[in-house]
């Protein structure tokens, strides 16, 4: 059996329902999904990321400081990086503030607030398919986007559905109001004369 990730090697055994809800989370994990992000990222960031060891605990220590993911964030960017500063260290405020620096990049490259991971999910191994789904996402968004800067395969992320954006003529904007003011009686002389609101409050 793998031995445990360095994320897991100052957690005591997990017990009653914790252990339950921990087991529900690890069943989420894509073993299947876990090769195409690491094939993806190797393929974004080149060489000097390596592999990982096959498995959730080898995924988690390739990320664990932060390193990789700033790498990956960095190569979706065309002008200046959002990540200024990628320097590995074994410090865990230093790992994990790098971990958020990737996070707050790829929520300005475009991943919603739903798709992301916390900084612990990851650190501390408690829900690693919610960090697949955070790089799941930002894959679709960068094939999506077709700014030249994807570099995977075709048919590794599903396409995110474009906003669809209308633009109005003037005219078509007033009549929209018209409608609308139609709708709550606030023009063609409505009023609310004759409208019973029930007995008014008294006040002694």
């Amino acid at each position: 059996m793998a031995t445990k990730g360095v994320g897991m090697a100052n957690k005591g055994p997990a017990f009653g329902m914790s252990r339950h809800v921990q087991d529900k989370i690890d069943s989420k994990y894509d073993t299947e999904l876990e090769q195409i992000l690491v094939e993806w990222i190797s393929r974004q960031c080149g060489a000097s990321v390596g592999k990982p060891d096959p498995g959730k605990m080898g995924f988690q220590a390739w990320l664990k400081d932060g390193c990789v993911l700033s790498e990956l964030i960095n190569s979706l960017f065309t002008g200046d990086k959002p990540v200024k500063k990628i320097q590995s260290s074994t410090a865990a405020f230093k790992q994990m503030e790098q971990i958020s620096q990737f996070l707050n990049a790829s929520e300005k490259y475009g991943v919603t607030k739903t798709d992301m991971f916390q900084t612990v999910d990851l650190w501390e191994g408690k829900d690693l398919a919610a960090v697949q789904r955070t790089l799941s996402a930002l894959g679709s968004l960068a094939f999506t986007k077709d700014e030249g800067t994807y570099n995977g395969d075709p048919n590794w992320f599903f396409k995110k559905s474009q906003e669809n954006k209308r633009d109005f003529s003037d005219d078509q904007m007033k009549a929209g109001k018209n409608v609308i003011g139609l709708q709550m009686g606030s023009n063609k002389g409505a009023s609310q004369e004759g409208m019973s609101y029930g007995r008014s409050r008294q006040i002694l």
